[in-house]
């Protein structure tokens, strides 16, 4: 009854509707001749409109960039990177695809020409952060200390000072299930939500990092307790999230959808049904693996505690 998986939008691309046209549009089909045979228009030129339309919002240049690094065939952005060596937006997803493709086995050599590639990108497009924020997912994956890690991170958001991505991968860059530990984490998460102006979603970043916990005692005990969501401090946190993000008037950022799941599964472990409606209804059908997967059934439950208020109003879509 409730593993209805066309009852939910699950997608990288979150709400992003252009993204998502984008990554359909170029997804890998079996023809004979392969990825845009027949077609006059380059095989990048969809990746090149979107990130030209997407301008100077840093904070969705980010998602759109980490996205397509991802899931974008490989033969697009390498395409595009041979076809026009010198245009700012190819490099910098050329940055991002080597730093998240770079398989371990190819060693040190494919890492260091994937650093190459972010400062070669950061040197073409100077007020950009994507390509800092490439480079500290490299860092990340390759285990270098934080201490060497935050003077990157500082790059990105000098550029953009309030920047979701930045602190996100920063906040996991200094999870103990990262790079650092519970009290690094903490730290910075709530130093970052009392500096965050009033309707920026990095009021979220303590309630995040309280997911994080719950990701790491998942990891060191076969219970995943997380007892923690009873703490006074626990509740103020998920009321400063509320107050200063959920219920102010500010305009929806690139990935609010992901936000929205982690209040609301703060809310469900904290027993908060009445403030866990309106998130839902918000939320609609799209659902993020992370954190629902850190339950025993995730689905089951996102759909049990967006649908049990349907009497009181229905979720948006």
């Amino acid at each position: 009854m409730f593993r209805r998986r066309t009852a939910l939008l699950v997608h990288p691309a979150l709400d992003d509707d252009a993204l998502h046209t984008t990554l359909t549009e170029l997804r890998p089909t079996p023809q004979l001749h392969g990825l845009g045979a027949g077609s006059s228009r380059a095989l990048w030129q969809p990746v090149a409109d979107l990130l030209r339309d997407t301008g100077r919002d840093w904070d969705r240049r980010w998602h759109r960039m980490s996205v397509l690094a991802d899931r974008l065939p490989f033969s697009v952005s390498e395409r595009w990177i041979t076809e026009r060596p010198g245009d700012g937006d190819a490099l910098a997803l050329w940055a991002c695809v080597r730093c998240v493709r770079r398989a371990p086995a190819d060693g040190w050599t494919a890492a260091r020409d994937a650093e190459r590639a972010c400062l070669h990108a950061a040197e073409v497009c100077p007020e950009d952060p994507t390509p800092w924020l490439a480079l500290l997912g490299l860092m990340h994956s390759l285990a270098v200390p934080p201490r060497d890690a935050v003077p990157v991170w500082t790059e990105a958001v000098t550029r953009a000072p309030w920047h979701r991505g930045a602190y996100h991968r920063l906040l996991r860059y200094l999870s103990p299930r990262g790079h650092g530990s519970v009290a690094d984490m903490m730290d910075f998460a709530r130093q970052g939500a009392a500096r965050a102006p009033h309707g920026s979603p990095l009021a979220l970043l303590p309630v995040a990092a309280r997911v994080e916990l719950v990701a790491h005692r998942q990891r060191q005990t076969s219970l995943g307790a997380d007892s923690h969501w009873n703490e006074p401090l626990a509740g103020a946190e998920i009321d400063s999230a509320l107050t200063d993000w959920f219920h102010t008037a500010a305009a929806p950022h690139a990935e609010a959808v992901a936000d929205l799941n982690i209040l609301a599964f703060a809310l469900v472990r904290a027993h908060r049904p009445s403030d866990t409606a309106p998130v839902f209804r918000r939320i609609g059908r799209r659902m993020t693996p992370h954190p629902w997967e850190l339950l025993p059934e995730p689905e089951r439950t996102f759909l049990y505690w967006r649908d049990r208020d349907r009497g009181r109003g229905r979720p948006g879509g």
